[in-house]
């Protein structure tokens, strides 16, 4: 008994010898509050929002140095003159590779509790990471974006402001990417005025008119997947659906979204369903940016979206008017918010 015990003392000690040094911030605690219209922000226990990460964060972001040839960073993709996505079609990459999905908007992401339109992130701080290794994004090798960073006698002090003493590490750098995201909220819309701050004159009577139309089941039925509740809206369920966007001419899926990550069948051509909020911002639209405007999209979900073996069974032919059709767009153009403050 004294010579096991000896022995499981041993491995003990061993075990906290090497023990991977907690990467939690040390600078001041600081509190995100939301715009009208918006909820309170999830925070991880592990990685509280300080000032030092935020700003760290926010040079990270905007540093191309986290690219392999210096060229790219996460504000190529997300600008913020351009509602935090990019403008294109499909993003482009190193070397003017082409990716194969949209950019979404990474405003109010903070809300969302897995990360991409197929879901394979499951948070912020995984998600920082998984553009700077992408081939077709930043192409570089995590161990060499932290020896780059680790080059630069700025990023040592601002690392060890972050996060105390140690070495600067890629969990390091995800930390304090994710702090930022965190601050990049946008509410206090003409909507989120009508709807949560009593200003009955914030929308015009088009908007008005398609908010009805949204809200309402037996029409737009679009509050089903863009939700709207009593005190705040995020107007997305943050759920996986299929629409039959990317469909050929055979009638295949030529992206299968959410399955290449379950394995479920019935996740095949699924995607996650993407905040409403600034959508008048961030065109083209869908997961392959296949539709520009946004009646276009009114347009598509109007027809019922494609047939196709697993399109959701909320996907139903509307019966619309031209003129509510543009009632539905003149809403969701009202879905536009404040910028947030020191974000660029």
């Amino acid at each position: 008994m004294v010579r096991l015990g000896f022995t499981l003392s041993l491995v003990l000690l061993a075990a906290s010898c090497t023990r991977v040094p907690e990467e939690r911030p040390v600078g001041v605690v600081t509190e995100v509050r939301p715009p009208l219209g918006l909820p309170p922000v999830p925070v991880p226990s592990d990685n509280p929002i300080t000032r030092e990460t935020i700003a760290l964060g926010r040079k990270l972001f905007h540093d191309r140095k986290l690219s392999m040839n210096d060229t790219v960073s996460c504000a190529s993709c997300h600008n913020p003159r351009a509602g935090f996505a990019d403008g294109m079609k499909t993003s482009l990459g190193i070397d003017g590779k082409t990716g194969t999905r949209n950019a979404p908007t990474v405003l109010n992401a903070a809300y969302a509790s897995i990360q991409f339109w197929d879901g394979r992130a499951a948070s912020l701080e995984e998600q920082s990471a998984g553009p700077i290794s992408n081939p077709l994004e930043m192409n570089q090798g995590h161990d060499v974006c932290v020896a780059k960073l680790e080059a630069d006698p700025t990023y040592q002090a601002e690392f060890k402001k972050a996060f105390g003493p140690g070495p600067i590490t890629i969990g390091k750098v995800q930390k304090a990417i994710a702090s930022f995201e965190r601050t990049l909220l946008s509410g206090n819309s003409s909507f989120d005025r009508f709807e949560f701050g009593g200003d009955k004159s914030a929308l015009s009577p088009a908007a008005v008119r398609g908010l009805a139309i949204f809200k309402d089941r037996k029409r737009g039925n679009c509050v089903t997947c863009h939700t709207i509740d009593k005190a705040h809206a995020l107007f997305t369920d943050g759920k996986f659906h299929n629409l039959g966007v990317g469909v050929n001419s055979e009638g295949e899926l030529t992206d299968l979204g959410r399955y290449d990550q379950t394995k479920v069948d019935a996740d095949k051509g699924a995607f996650k369903t993407p905040t409403l909020r600034n959508v008048s911002k961030t065109a083209p639209y869908m997961h392959d940016g296949s539709l520009k405007t946004l009646r276009q999209v009114v347009d598509f979900y109007a027809g019922g979206g494609n047939s196709n073996d697993h399109l959701d069974k909320d996907i139903k032919s509307l019966n619309l008017s031209a003129s509510e059709r543009d009632d539905l767009v003149a809403f969701l153009e009202s879905l536009t918010g404040e910028m947030p403050p020191d974000a660029k």
